[in-house]
């Protein structure tokens, strides 16, 4: 509670960050958040709750951290971010390449592929960060999610009360896939590759006799491919991206198994 007055306090008066305990009151919030012990949005049973003050930390971090040179050689860089280390302590593999910002918090058996994950972010137990994806600012990402190669998942900062992305436990999210603008995956989803989810992107669960539509959400287990409907333009009728539910993962099946299932049964591409 005192890390969240001193932040909210400095929030509204940045004329404080001259003083030392609201520098430090920053820098300790931005130590929990790497080592997660504080979220930028957390679950809860209504749903994720965005937590606005430690976003407004991480923003506070930007102002007082001066310009560095850091060295991970034979690299060269110059920013107010230092880069994570000591994976091997964090029981993380991170592969050459792999580039991660302090204050993203990555946990235990973690793999990270060439890859970048920001500052705020959130990386559970067990997911595979795979090859050209970018995990944003305060994206939230599951237990045991594999981002496939060249995904892009959203970050966010501003505004405060925005939710970030969120791909909830199991998630798979195929090859080229992007997810931004707060778009929450439910746990244990499959998103085909080239699947593009922003808030306004229609989800039509196309599996049943009648479509059903969504929009920010894709509910839990769903196997979802890219897709297009027609709209009509003053120049036309066009087709417009959207995104087809053709089906769910199989319950009753183990949960490795189900995905290749869910991949075989509906030929999607990852």
């Amino acid at each position: 509670m005192e890390l969240q007055t001193l932040i909210s306090e400095a929030w509204q008066n940045r004329e404080l960050l001259k003083e030392k305990k609201y520098t430090d009151a920053v820098k300790a919030v931005i130590e929990e958040v790497d080592k997660g012990r504080l979220r930028t949005a957390s679950p809860t049973e209504n749903g994720w709750q965005v937590t606005e003050w430690v976003k407004q930390a991480i923003l506070l971090y930007f102002a007082v951290q001066p310009m560095e040179t850091f060295h991970s050689s034979p690299f060269e860089y110059y920013d107010k971010i230092p880069l994570k280390k000591d994976f091997k302590d964090l029981g993380v593999r991170t592969i050459p390449g792999a580039i991660s910002r302090y204050g993203a918090y990555i946990a235990k058996t973690v793999v990270q592929m060439p890859s970048f994950i920001n500052i705020g972010a959130y990386v559970d137990e067990g997911t595979m960060v795979d090859t050209w994806a970018t995990v944003g600012s305060c994206a939230q990402i599951g237990k045991h999610v594999h981002l496939s190669g060249g995904v892009g998942i959203g970050g966010v900062l501003e505004p405060l009360q925005a939710s970030p992305v969120i791909i909830e436990d199991g998630c798979f999210i195929g090859s080229r896939c992007i997810v931004v603008e707060g778009v929450i995956v439910e746990k244990e989803a499959v998103l085909g590759a080239n699947v593009v989810l922003t808030q306004s992107t229609k989800i039509i669960d196309v599996s049943r006799s009648s479509p059903v539509e969504y929009r920010g959400t894709v509910p839990a287990g769903s196997v979802v491919i890219p897709g297009t409907y027609n709209k009509d333009f003053p120049a036309g009728s066009f087709g417009v991206s959207c995104a087809l539910i053709i089906g769910k993962r199989k319950p009753s099946t183990d949960l490795k198994t189900s995905l290749n299932d869910a991949l075989r049964d509906f030929n999607v591409s990852v």
